[in-house]
């Protein structure tokens, strides 16, 4: 039987990919193992799902001034210790990363036992925990056709994000069902991440008023940002959504979201109209700026940034999105990254039997 290990981790965006490889990998027949950091929320994400994990240290890489960056460095060194023991000892025929600093000690573990190498970069430009492991590399994958100039060219692979195939599995009245809308009304969604987004939250709030006059609206509001006066027919919202997502994504007419890799492949894959408000580049290295411009151009998603929301530009953009919705759908049927799962997939079965 052939063996798969897979890494990765820090955030959900560096694990669900990985998920939505499992059951393709589980009816091709591999033995799947995975490694991540002790404790990190790969660990509860990973053993949900009866898959064997194997925990090691793990350090990060900091560009800023901090007491940790002098015992981190010892840290990734025992998990690199750690990793190849493990690798020596389980033997996999192939190693796939989704990144995360976790997965830098083990893959360069795997080149040292000369296992092939899959490194999947999400973002536009590679984060410096890939930046690191794409020497050592067999292949890398990569969401957007700006980063291809961006990557060795012998080994980059335009393959769209691993998408979970429940996902396109959602039934609208189901949705219907549970959030007591209707069908008389278009439905925007909006999803700002597991702890919300405070600003795109506080803007959507107050044109609420107006939008329902509209539309009706389903709100991912982020953990503990539920507001209870604000209870109305045509408006419901919810901290996180898990095993309703897919049905919510079918009822939505338009989605309102950050531009976080992941969340916008998925809407690719969904061909779901969309407004993108990326994290502004004074919280952040600017990755979903470049993301969302992406998107922009490629005639999948309307952009508005951050510092020029306010309630009249997001009036705008929803009502041009969902005028043009259409468009929107018509471009992405034409994309041919909408689901990376068979492209990897592929990779990995040509790999291990290489």
């Amino acid at each position: 039987m052939k063996k798969v290990l897979l890494t990765g981790g820090g955030t959900a965006g560096h694990v669900t990919p990985n998920i939505a490889l499992l059951p393709g990998l589980q009816e091709a027949g591999f033995e799947i193992h995975y490694i991540g950091s002790y404790e990190g929320m790969e660990r509860k994400l990973i053993e949900h799902e009866n898959i064997p994990y194997t925990g090691i240290a793990t350090g990060k890489f900091r560009r800023y001034l901090s007491l940790k960056n002098l015992t981190d460095p010892f840290r990734v060194l025992k998990g690199y210790s750690e990793a190849l023991k493990f690798i020596k000892n389980y033997k996999p025929n192939v190693l796939f990363s989704k990144g995360g600093f976790v997965s830098v000690p083990v893959v360069l573990a795997a080149k040292k036992c000369n296992v092939p190498i899959i490194i999947h970069e999400s973002d536009m430009t590679p984060g410096l925990a890939n930046r690191i492991c794409i020497p050592a590399a067999t292949r890398v994958c990569c969401n957007f056709p700006e980063t291809m100039q961006l990557l060795p060219a012998q080994k980059a692979v335009l393959s769209g994000s691993p998408i979970r195939k429940e996902l396109l599995t959602g039934n609208k009245q189901t949705a219907l069902e549970f959030t007591g809308l209707n069908d008389k009304k278009p439905i925007l969604m909006m999803m700002g991440g597991s702890t919300g987004s405070k600003v795109i939250n506080e803007t959507l709030r107050k044109i609420l008023p107006k939008l329902l006059k509209e539309f009706q609206v389903i709100h991912l509001c982020g953990k503990g940002n539920l507001d209870s006066s604000l209870i109305q027919e045509g408006y419901c919202q919810y901290e996180y959504i898990s095993k309703e997502l897919k049905d919510l994504f079918a009822a939505a007419d338009i989605v309102l979201s950050r531009a976080g890799a992941n969340a916008i492949c998925e809407l690719l894959a969904l061909k779901k109209p969309n407004i993108l408000v990326p994290l502004s580049a004074a919280v952040s290295r600017g990755d979903q700026i470049l993301n969302a411009e992406s998107f922009r151009k490629q005639g999948f998603s309307y952009v508005l940034q951050e510092e020029k929301m306010d309630e009249n530009s997001l009036m705008e953009a929803i009502h041009q999105t969902y005028e043009h919705r259409s468009e929107y759908v018509d471009a992405m049927s034409h994309s041919n990254q909408s689901n990376g799962v068979d492209i990897v997939l592929g990779l990995i079965k040509q790999l291990a039997k290489d």
